[in-house]
């Protein structure tokens, strides 16, 4: 079994959910008393999120590269960047190591393309849902993607950071998560990705008839996959630009 290197802490909520199911994973399928080989370098979300707001994407990616050789040097085989938005700075992650990442957007459209989709609706911060380096990496491997109103993007982006990250979880805010996601599947969207690793803690598959892809449990799974394989490949054709 590999080593996984976890980069987590954004926040912690969503990091535990990835070490819950990338755990589930490895006992469903080795059976017994397994585990998984993983070690978790989890940042302070405060001072990421204070740069993210300033704009200060270099300062960002500083310190999740120093994250990433922290988790190389302790062994890890591949790294896993336990949140969508900071994806934004993989290249940069990346190039700090000689490990691979395994990409949260590659991981999405794998399993995009293997249920068949090719049009589907995007919820995230608003740097996921309105930037290009999350949807253009998806575009790239055929895959349409929608996003919400501006009006809409400001209340997924609000519950993200006001409610969700603190652990917050209300009726209403999930009442109008459902409703974006109907509006979406109103306009085409075959599907709808929760771009965000804590938009799982609030709507899951049983909430809608709409088709939900919970990037958290997807790359989780496709870790799980990684770290038992016996060839480690990540196939990126499509780099970000």
């Amino acid at each position: 079994m590999r080593t996984i290197g976890l980069i987590g802490g954004m926040s912690w909520e969503s990091t535990q959910t990835y070490y819950r199911l990338i755990n589930q994973g490895v006992k469903a399928r080795l059976g017994g008393l397994h585990s998984a080989r993983l070690v978790l370098y989890s940042v302070d979300f405060a001072e990421i999120e204070a740069l993210r707001r300033r704009g200060d994407w270099a300062a960002t990616a500083r310190i999740l590269g120093e994250a990433a050789r922290t988790l190389e040097a302790a062994g890890a085989d591949f790294l896993v960047l336990c949140n969508n938005t900071m994806h934004k700075v993989a290249p940069q992650i990346e190039q700090a190591v000689a490990i691979p990442l395994l990409h949260i957007a590659d991981a999405t459209a794998n399993e995009l393309h293997r249920q068949g989709v090719s049009r589907v609706g995007l919820l995230g911060t608003r740097f996921t849902m309105e930037q290009s380096f999350y949807r253009e990496r998806l575009e790239a491997q055929g895959i349409r993607v929608l996003i919400p109103d501006a009006a809409q993007r400001e209340r997924v982006h609000a519950v993200i950071y006001d409610e969700l990250c603190r652990g917050v979880i209300r009726a209403d805010s999930k009442a109008a998560y459902l409703e974006v996601v109907a509006s979406l599947a109103g306009q085409g969207a075959q599907g709808v990705i929760l771009g965000c690793t804590e938009i799982g803690l609030l709507i899951q598959a049983g909430d809608t008839d709409v088709p939900l892809f919970d990037t958290t449990a997807i790359h989780a799974e496709q870790a799980v996959e990684a770290a038992l394989a016996t060839k480690l490949d990540f196939a990126t054709p499509h780099p970000l630009t």
